[in-house]
């Protein structure tokens, strides 16, 4: 259910975890207003609780991302309705490659727990002896194929991609992918944070590789402070794990049914490592 279309009256296209697309005209083509929800999502569920600020902080920080990294990318006008202002923006619509681009510049999470078992991530074979959290020698591609609303998505190797998409356009989401994401770790480092991994999506326009969705946030994105990282220990991190380590240890759920609500201090919490992302990465403060 829409939580804008009301206030909007815009056609709505598509709602999502987190987003929500509407229809609308930019100078006179097909265009879509993308608004960015608070909701927050952990192990393919929907929370019932709302993150304050959480969607302007995306909205925001994917905009500073896009003028910062310099590629195409799929942002039209930041001029938007009222009711939406700050967490919303007008994109171009592209025909999107529904493919997760995940780049890995460190070992942990989904990689971390296939190296266990296998030693590898995605196919990749990587070096004996390994600890979660882990520099990797060089980033990896490990893509993952979209799932439906609530279903898990599949990561899989590059030959699936491949096979799938074609030879040449799974080269270039991986080229493009590890050349973004190595260009955004370098800008975090400078800035004290790691870059532990992200993913993307893409989009086409006349065949011409398009970055699309949000970009290199705490949602999208494993952020590190560099001065606390210590592999094979706990690493504290500005994105939602803390959300999934609560609901994981603290909070009972067993994964079915509907998730708890989050108690204020987890809420709290969360916000705090938004905002201080945003601070971190921009230089500025969060409404500032």
């Amino acid at each position: 259910m829409s939580q804008f279309q009301s206030v909007l009256g815009l056609p709505l296209r598509h709602a999502g975890k987190v987003r929500e697309l509407f229809d609308v005209q930019y100078e006179g083509q097909p265009a879509f207003l993308m608004v960015a929800t608070d909701n927050i999502s952990a192990f393919d569920h929907v929370l019932p609780t709302h993150i304050p600020d959480k969607g302007a902080v995306l909205t925001q920080l994917s905009t500073w991302w896009f003028e910062q990294l310099g590629v195409p990318n799929h942002l039209l006008s930041t001029d938007v309705p009222e009711p939406v202002r700050g967490r919303a923006v007008i994109v171009e619509r592209l025909d999107m490659v529904p493919v997760e681009c995940v780049a890995r510049g460190y070992l942990t999470g989904s990689g971390w727990a296939e190296y266990q078992s296998s030693g590898t991530v995605c196919g990749i074979r990587l070096p004996a002896g390994l600890r979660d959290g882990d520099k990797l020698p060089e980033p990896i591609f490990t893509p993952a194929i979209k799932a439906q609303l609530g279903e898990h998505d599949e990561n899989v190797d590059f030959a699936t991609i491949a096979r799938l998409h074609g030879e040449d356009l799974a080269a270039r989401l991986r080229d493009e992918t590890l050349a973004i994401y190595t260009r955004a770790a370098d800008m975090a480092a400078a800035r004290g944070i790691l870059l532990a991994d992200t993913k993307f999506e893409f989009g086409l326009r006349d065949g011409e590789l398009v970055l699309a969705d949000e970009v290199l946030t705490p949602d999208s994105s494993r952020f590190w402070d560099a001065q606390l990282w210590r592999p094979g220990e706990s690493l504290p991190s500005f994105d939602k794990q803390f959300v999934r380590d609560w609901l994981a240890h603290d909070s009972g759920w067993d994964r079915d049914g509907t998730p708890p609500a989050l108690p204020e201090d987890v809420v709290a919490a969360t916000r705090k490592r938004y905002l201080e992302a945003f601070r971190r990465l921009t230089g500025r403060a969060f409404g500032a």
